[in-house]
């Protein structure tokens, strides 16, 4: 019995019809980095599902690393998600956008002309590589370190991302302080040098995110607003660092003081990343009174042990969302779930991303 998992839940002023989570996963199919009708078609199949977090979406133009990777910064990105948001409501879905914003782990070759590759130090990657349409994999080129004109512009653009994905009609947004993109950069003492008021202390590397976070909300109000994090992952070239549970209980702290609507903890354990020590997951969750997202390997069962023993309020599924549209209604019969194919998760086109069944139709 899956009681809790496929029970409702109250997300700010949203009643969501299960706690089953989509969970934001880059598939790279915004042509011109532009929502379009597969992307529509996608995510309505998928509306299932209590909350669904889309792909990362980047705010600026310096934030667009990945080959077709949408945005939320143009009056075309607004009306091409607008398709998106109203095929998900007309399926009686709940859709939140996720703004990414890449900072330093980005090519040139995938930014638009005039983009920079702008990090909070030029710290020097060594073992990631960037794919590049029609070029493959390249090295990933140091980037800039961002001035305090830059900082501000930054804060700015995701506020107005904000506002785009509320008109865009999407129910909130999600801002992406996790996978080592520009706000994990700041918080993270590997990827933050910096002497002045956004480096050095715990205050100082959270006071981008901060500012970032009481922006989207003075934008479209903090019932709208929620956050992604992960501590102990190792994208990007991070993991973990000394204070890095004083660090994260001041940002949960920050969440709170804010009003964040949720926060969204991965635990990358299931690939192959150390896994969120209990005494983080447990001290994020004595600290934010908000609703706590759960995410990492999860299947139904482990879902459901989870929300019963009150570790979370909902749990979000990712991979197993790529191969079954139907996810929830999977869970609810007990039926066996597909298995996605690794080798179009990023791939141009419909093949592996439209081309899974849902029961209903296998039948």
């Amino acid at each position: 019995m899956l009681d809790h998992l496929l029970s409702s839940h109250t997300l700010g002023s949203l009643q969501l019809k299960n706690r089953v989570v989509m969970a934001p996963l880059t598939r790279s199919r915004a042509e011109g980095n532009i929502p379009n009708e597969m992307m529509a078609a996608y995510y309505a199949s998928r509306a299932g599902a209590g909350l669904i977090i889309s792909e990362g979406t980047s705010p600026s133009f310096n934030g667009l690393g990945y080959p077709r990777i949408p945005g939320a910064f143009t009056p075309e990105m607004l009306h091409g998600w607008q398709q998106v948001t109203d095929a998900v409501h007309r399926q009686g879905g709940t859709i939140f956008l996720q703004l990414m914003h890449t900072g330093r782990v980005s090519h040139p070759d995938n930014l638009w002309t005039g983009g920079r590759v702008l990090a909070p130090s030029s710290v020097e990657m060594t073992e990631t590589k960037m794919y590049v349409d029609g070029k493959g994999e390249q090295d990933i080129p140091l980037a800039q370190e961002m001035n305090l004109e830059d900082i501000t512009f930054a804060v700015k653009e995701y506020a107005m991302a904000a506002k785009v994905a509320i008109d865009a009609g999407f129910d909130g947004v999600e801002l992406h302080a996790a996978n080592g993109y520009l706000l994990e950069q700041f918080i993270h003492p590997k990827t933050n040098l910096r002497t002045d008021q956004f480096g050095g202390t715990i205050e100082n590397r959270l006071r981008f995110v901060r500012d970032v976070a009481e922006a989207t909300v003075a934008a479209v109000g903090a019932e709208r607003v929620g956050m992604r994090i992960s501590p102990y992952g190792t994208f990007g070239e991070l993991g973990a660092f000394p204070g890095i549970l004083d660090t994260y209980r001041r940002l949960a702290e920050i969440a709170k003081k804010v009003g964040l609507v949720y926060l969204h903890l991965v635990d990358h354990e299931s690939m192959g990343a150390p896994s969120v020590p209990e005494e983080m997951k447990t001290m994020l969750r004595e600290t934010f009174p908000g609703s706590f997202i759960l995410s990492g390997g999860y299947n139904a069962q482990h879902a459901e042990r989870d929300l019963a023993a009150g570790k979370g309020d909902l749990v979000a599924f990712g991979r197993p969302f790529i191969a079954n549209p139907d996810l929830v209604e999977r869970f609810r019969q007990g039926a066996q779930l597909a298995i996605p194919d690794q080798s179009t998760f990023y791939t141009p086109g419909p093949e592996g991303y439209l081309t899974y069944p849902k029961i209903t139709d296998q039948a």
